[in-house]
């Protein structure tokens, strides 16, 4: 089959690799009819995170058809639709029990395969899905292939930043970074009963979105962010920051656009060694801070009847649609934010 592979920094090849097999009983093998890049991705594409093996499978954002199914899976059968979110889980451990999927004990993350173990991703034609009852959802009928994508990861962890936030009615709420999740954020922001939403973020483009969603936008290349939240605040703060970018300048401003006593709510991948600002920092502003990778499999049965319902418009940050073939082009327009891109989806 045909997969985007990792080859190593800012290399990425669309090249012939095997296809999968049933490793395990409880496997699918699913045909990927839409896959997308994530932020995610970048860190390794660019370097940040280190340890995956070359010719791995890029991708943890896809959906598609069931062609083959192990002997013990009982929800699904050859022909069905279905969408994955980005890690699989056993659905029974404490963790799933406890709707933290992300942390079930046999947690693997589709696309990272380091010193031959690991799981392929679903940049490619064909991906095996281990665990596939308890992991797998099947596609609605009024749910599209690409709103179906979205759901496993970028919507899922938008709202679970926005959830983690506590959202209250009346209070002042920042969203720090329009990518796809922070824009997600938004609109999770608004489900969750939240009327005063800023977006920050120094892309034109991506703040025209978050407009577009409902929030106020910031231009940091324009604007100083802390001047318009002290102003609209009396000099408290936010009440609450979501941050999706994952770096020590977003933490940064997260920090110091929160009140005393207020809460990040974090869900960009930060991959710095240490926190921008230190405990004494965050003792002296009664700061809750809070972290982690998005249960997305436990968050899906939420959001897809808000996609059925058509409140939002979550396709909207879809900008380019390309070929599997043409994934290196791809990954070099999304990582350099050429074209306006905010969100790329791929077809195999």
């Amino acid at each position: 089959m045909k997969a985007l592979t990792f080859n190593g920094v800012e290399t990425i090849i669309c090249e012939s690799v095997a296809d999968p097999v049933i490793a395990d009983a409880r496997d699918v093998i699913v045909k990927v009819r839409c896959c997308a890049i994530c932020g995610s991705d970048l860190h390794i594409y660019h370097g940040r995170e280190t340890g995956l093996d070359h010719h791995t499978c890029m991708g943890h954002e896809f959906a598609g058809e069931v062609v083959e199914v192990g002997r013990a899976v009982k929800t699904f059968a050859v022909g069905d639709v279905v969408i994955s979110p980005f890690t699989i889980s056993c659905g029974h451990c404490y963790y799933c029990k406890i709707g933290l999927t992300s942390r079930c004990l046999a947690n693997q993350l589709f696309g990272w395969v380091e010193k031959g173990k690991g799981l392929h991703g679903g940049q490619a034609e064909f991906v095996r899905v281990p665990l596939a009852d308890s992991t797998l959802l099947k596609l609605p009928n009024d749910v599209s292939m690409e709103e179906g994508v979205l759901a496993g990861d970028v919507i899922s962890t938008g709202f679970y930043c926005a959830r983690q936030a506590q959202i209250k009615e009346g209070e002042i709420y920042v969203v720090v970074g329009c990518g796809p999740v922070g824009l997600m954020a938004i609109l999770g922001a608004r489900e969750y009963g939240a009327e005063l939403i800023y977006a920050v973020d120094q892309e034109p483009s991506r703040l025209k979105v978050a407009q577009q969603f409902g929030a106020t936008p910031i231009d940091t290349s324009k604007t100083n962010a802390l001047e318009v939240i002290q102003q609209a605040s009396q000099g408290r703060g936010a009440d609450a920051v979501m941050e999706a970018i994952g770096s020590a300048f977003s933490l940064q401003l997260s920090y110091d656009l929160v009140r005393p006593g207020g809460m990040i709510s974090s869900v960009g991948v930060c991959t710095d060694q240490y926190l921008p600002f230190s405990p004494m920092q965050a003792y002296d502003k009664n700061l809750t801070y809070v972290s982690g990778r998005c249960p997305a499999r436990a968050m899906m049965p939420a959001v897809i009847p808000l996609i059925q319902q058509r409140k939002y418009l979550f396709t909207t940050i879809i900008t380019h649609r390309m070929q599997l073939s043409e994934g290196a082009l791809a990954y070099d327009i999304f990582a350099n934010k050429k074209d306006h891109c905010l969100k790329v989806m791929l077809e195999p």
